[in-house]
């Protein structure tokens, strides 16, 4: 008789996706059901509609400060995946809604009389009067644009991100002032108060990520305790709480926020992912040297001040109840996975689990020793690929194709199976649809990226897609009722 699927550990409540969907609908559509009760001039019905793009998008926009992953009610549901290509497609309809704005008030003139209709557009873009509402959308566009373009910009990832925060600032804030001073349903009564506490919202926001973390990076720091060499280009760190600092309380697979030395300010930490089992003393982190930060994790000193800010993250088997488990890792993807499997280790866990780790070249393999170690504990069976063929490696040449992965799952009960994968994207992408030829359930297939600048896509990916872009559409719906109320 099967076994029945292992209970999950239970967690903190937070929100799922349903209801953050629901709860994002209901706040971005909230000033126009305000507005309703508004009594202005009557409007030409495509200027309303102009009002109530904008209303929608300036509201959006500020829910985007929120939506980053960095709040656990948030993001404790949700992978980083989701959480961050949300907040991505997000911004392009928020620049949307505002670069509409202006022209759905213009289009009744430009239908009437061309040449008008250029000059009432050319009036919004050059008078005084509408001057915060021009900065916050150009504010607005350059942020969009630049982080679209992230990858090819000559900036380090610590000055993008300083850009960012100052952009959005800058958008906000002079979104706000455009709605209050010019607005027609802004520039009293309920919206009004609205936009006040919006606002206020931000303002405790910036304040939550920028300041009360800031302190608790100081009051409660961390150190390095020792810096090992796991492959080529590949450190494990060991971190420690420092004296008066609690121990963190993790899953196996979460990630944390991690900043060093002088720089423990939230501007400048990287997200990492833990390769430590919650019952072994402090925090390891398995870093690849590829960039700006990284590219000095080797150097780092034992006794190196450390800031830690976490844990976020659903990359966890506790959530992911199943009887068998496949984990696969990619380059530096082994970092999570390692941590999936010491804490199996340590739990001297009796299901299946079966591991596919990939690399480049042979040198690339990080922790081979503890891996075949884990035999001697674990129902674990083994399979490392190379692309390259190496003088002294006998594992499989090439990549995880359809053939090889039916071999890691052989004999595994597809519908009581989970995936757990992290590596880089078109790895990803490619075995997450080959597993579900395979017969594994999309809702068991569960990976964490950390390259989206391939911008391959999977079959989850386009799902997911789908059901963002259906929030979107919900908008849309909203901001039509508005309309039609006012034809009523």
């Amino acid at each position: 008789m099967a076994q029945p699927d292992p209970a999950p550990i239970p967690k903190t409540r937070q929100l799922g996706g349903k209801a953050l969907a629901a709860i994002y609908l209901a706040v971005a559509l909230l000033p126009l059901a305000l507005a309703l009760g508004r009594q202005v001039v009557p409007l030409d019905p495509w200027e309303r509609l102009g009002a109530g793009v904008g209303l929608v998008a300036l509201t959006a926009m500020a829910v985007q400060f929120v939506t980053s992953g960095r709040f656990g009610i948030v993001s404790g549901r949700l992978g980083i995946d989701q959480i961050m290509g949300f907040h991505k497609i997000a911004a392009w309809w928020v620049l949307l809604g505002l670069l509409l704005h202006p022209l759905f008030y213009v289009l009744p003139t430009w239908a009437d009389d061309p040449a008008r209709g250029l000059l009432r557009l050319h009036a919004y873009v050059t008078l005084p009067h509408y001057r915060s509402g021009v900065v916050s959308l150009a504010a607005l566009a350059l942020l969009v644009l630049t982080s679209s373009l992230r990858e090819r910009l000559p900036l380090t990832y610590e000055m993008w991100r300083a850009s960012h925060v100052v952009l959005a600032i800058t958008a906000a804030a002079t979104g706000l002032h455009h709605a209050v001073t010019v607005g027609r349903f802004s520039a009293l009564g309920a919206v009004h108060a609205w936009w006040w506490a919006v606002a206020g919202a931000l303002a405790l926001v910036m304040a939550t990520l920028y300041g009360w973390r800031w302190l608790a990076l100081h009051r409660y720091p961390w150190r390095l305790h020792a810096v090992e060499k796991r492959a080529d280009r590949i450190w494990e760190l060991d971190i420690q709480p420092a004296q008066g600092t609690p121990d963190l309380r993790f899953d196996a697979g979460q990630f944390v926020w991690m900043t060093v030395g002088a720089k423990r300010f939230p501007l400048f930490d990287h997200p990492f992912s833990i390769a430590s089992a919650p019952a072994q003393p402090g925090l390891s982190l398995i870093i690849k040297e590829a960039g700006d930060f990284t590219g000095q994790i080797g150097t780092l000193a034992p006794g190196t001040p450390v800031g830690i800010d976490g844990p976020y993250g659903e990359f966890s088997l506790d959530n992911h109840p199943a009887c068998a488990v496949v984990l696969v890792a990619g380059g530096a993807g082994i970092g999570p996975i390692m941590g999936l499997l010491r804490e199996l280790v340590l739990r001297k866990d009796k299901r299946p689990i079966r591991l596919a780790y990939a690399v480049g070249q042979k040198d690339n393999f990080a922790c081979l020793d503890e891996i075949e170690q884990a035999q001697s504990v674990l129902d674990l069976q083994i399979m490392l690929l190379c692309e390259q063929d190496d003088d002294g490696f006998d594992g499989e040449i090439g990549h995880l194709d359809h053939k090889r992965l039916a071999q890691v799952t052989e004999g595994l009960d597809k519908s009581r199976t989970v995936a757990m994968m992290c590596g880089p994207g078109p790895m990803l992408v490619a075995v997450s649809d080959m597993l579900l030829d395979i017969g594994l359930d999309m809702t068991r297939i569960v990976y964490e990226r950390f390259d989206y600048a391939s911008g391959a896509t999977s079959r989850q990916d386009r799902k997911r897609m789908a059901q963002l872009l259906s929030v979107g559409a919900g908008l849309v719906a909203g901001i039509g009722v508005f309309m039609a109320v006012a034809l009523l």
